[in-house]
């Protein structure tokens, strides 16, 4: 069984060697491709001009060039295999580097038979099933450690990418690629769950075995499935909150901090499932589409990353001084529970599709046209692209259909809401502040748009510094100015949270959080109120963060 200290094992692949001088943390991938010859001027062989470039192109398209000015033209991301650095996690230095590659091929559809393959719900799946899934995880933990099919190699995918080894392809400033905090956060995550799939099928020998999704959107799934908890399963991790085992109801929205709610909880996740997945811009669900030489940032989540994704992933880990496997990202996929965990995520993103008002996906071709490198089921390595991602029948595979009993269920104001008095109002906050306790000010709401555009207004958190590699959370509220008390997440003065994941280092110092206000605003009856309440409550961590400034803006919805 690979181990969370095996992370620490050095791989057995060559390394290459570059005329450059080779950093001792960066580990460089040895890479065949067929080399494009060109004629240049003097009618001499341009090899060495041409090899690289071939590589832009098959890898993500048109990358953008550097100028004379150092400006930089828009193009698709895609991470520079070549050359794989040493993972600074918050558990220390890893290598999640992937063992030797070779040809990379382009990724070719699956010549579709239907019916289609069809993910189970965990809680549904029978026993034969089960004992499939069981007997697949089996044997990829009985592989070589550097065999690209090992469960632990498959569990360095997630580190790699998620823990920035990788830079921008192209990048001449080193601008490190990711895949969390933006909008390659569900197209990497599908792809990735479709190779691992694949693998499973190869090693069980049943073409239509299908990874299970848990169900945690419906009251049914809102429990760790049982057959994850057997310790003589290989489905079981050890590295998991003992807390919060089968019989443990969870959260969606979990702080680290409180395990006894004192309101219904099932409903309040139902609530809360409903206010993230109701929105209509490709960029508050999915995230912002990140253009070349940006890097990922927390305020360019979508909805379902920041709650509930982060939520259960932080509910899952145990409290080791960086809650692996599941509450650090460099050791989440250790957990087997990671994938059931992750087809959810996927299947949220299948539904979101199918909602009223008809949401649809970005066409930013930079997003299109993205792309990412997996082993498939005969070890070729796989460049798959984000246009590749987007239809789940067109890769062969549906989700069971189970009820939604989210769908129609709203977010209601608190019970004991704030009835606002010119004495009660909270003064206003001088910033810079530490969030070692509450923060309670009042903020001016912006002018009326008068463009006649859509817009959202938006509540944004200035300049928010906080160190990465730990564990934070705190929650976001306006007409709220009563003290922190167990908060449901579904009540309407609810706008949000940011849950940080411990992962590396290699985040900004500073960010903006921004969480969309306007139906909140609606349905508190504030539209004429020129300023708002608003409060920020620290659950896990605040000792580390410090807040910049708040301000409300407008902005266009699409």
């Amino acid at each position: 069984m690979a181990s969370l200290s095996s992370l620490l094992l050095l791989s057995s692949y060559s390394q290459t060697k570059t005329k450059s001088s080779i950093s001792s943390n960066k580990r460089h991938v040895v890479v065949n491709y067929v080399s494009c010859k060109a004629a240049s001027n003097n009618g001499e062989d341009s090899v060495s001009k041409f090899d690289r470039r071939e590589v832009l192109f098959g890898l993500g398209g048109l990358y953008g060039v550097v100028t004379a000015t150092s400006s930089v033209l828009a193009a698709p991301l895609t991470p520079d295999i070549f050359n794989c650095h040493m993972a600074k996690t918050p558990g220390g230095i890893k290598d999640c580097c992937p063992p030797q590659i070779g040809k990379i091929i382009h990724f070719v559809p699956p010549k579709i038979q239907q019916p289609y393959v069809r993910r189970p719900a965990a809680h549904l799946m029978n026993q034969t099933q089960i004992e499939e899934l069981e007997s697949g995880i089996k044997k990829l933990k009985q592989l070589d450690e550097g065999d690209p099919h090992s469960f632990l190699h498959q569990a360095k995918i997630h580190c790699a990418y998620c823990d920035y080894v990788y830079n921008q392809l192209g990048s001449i400033t080193e601008t490190r690629f990711g895949v969390h905090s933006n909008a390659l956060f569900f197209p990497f995550h599908r792809a990735y769950l479709y190779f691992f799939e694949r693998i499973l099928r190869h090693y069980i020998g049943n073409p239509n075995f299908a990874i299970p999704f848990w169900n945690w959107d419906s009251p049914p799934g809102m429990y760790m499935p049982e057959f994850y908890n057997r310790p003589s399963s290989s489905l079981y991790d050890h590295l998991r909150d003992p807390r919060h085992d089968p019989h443990k109801l969870i959260y969606l929205n979990y702080n680290g901090k409180t395990e006894d709610h004192s309101f219904d909880v099932v409903d309040c996740n139902l609530r809360w499932m409903n206010d993230r997945m109701q929105v209509q811009s490709p960029r508050s669900f999915l995230g912002r589409v990140l253009k070349a030489g940006e890097t990922p940032n927390p305020t360019d989540m979508g909805t379902i990353e920041q709650s509930p994704h982060n939520n259960i992933h932080d509910w899952l880990g145990t409290k080791t001084p960086h809650f692996e496997d599941m509450g650090s990202f460099y050791s989440a996929a250790l957990d087997p529970l990671f994938y059931a965990h992750h087809a959810n995520i996927d299947r949220l993103w299948n539904i979101w599709k199918t909602l009223d008002g008809n949401p649809k996906d970005h066409i930013d071709p930079d997003w299109l046209n993205s792309s990412f490198v997996f082993y498939d089921e005969n070890k070729n390595a796989v460049n798959i692209k984000v246009s590749d991602c987007l239809d789940t029948e067109k890769l062969g595979y549906v989700y069971q259909e189970v009820p939604l009993p989210w769908l129609h269920m709203n977010k209601i104001p608190t019970p004991n809401p704030w009835i606002r008095t010119e004495e009660s109002e909270p003064p206003i906050v001088n910033f810079p502040q530490i969030l070692n306790s509450d923060i309670t000010t009042m903020v001016d709401r912006p002018e009326e748009d008068r463009s006649g555009e859509e817009v959202d207004e938006v509540l944004v958190l200035e300049d928010v510094e906080y160190d990465p590699t730990t564990r934070v959370h705190f929650d976001v509220l306006v007409n709220v100015v009563d003290k922190a008390q167990d908060r449901c997440a579904a009540f309407l003065e609810f706008v949000g949270s940011f849950k940080n994941i411990p992962h590396g280092l290699h985040h900004h110092d500073k960010t903006s959080l921004r969480f969309v206000i306007t139906e909140v605003i609606q349905g508190l009856g504030l539209e004429r109120d020129k300023n708002l309440a608003v409060k920020i409550e620290p659950m896990v961590g605040g000792e580390g963060v410090t807040v910049g400034g708040i301000k409300i803006q407008l902005e266009p919805l699409r």
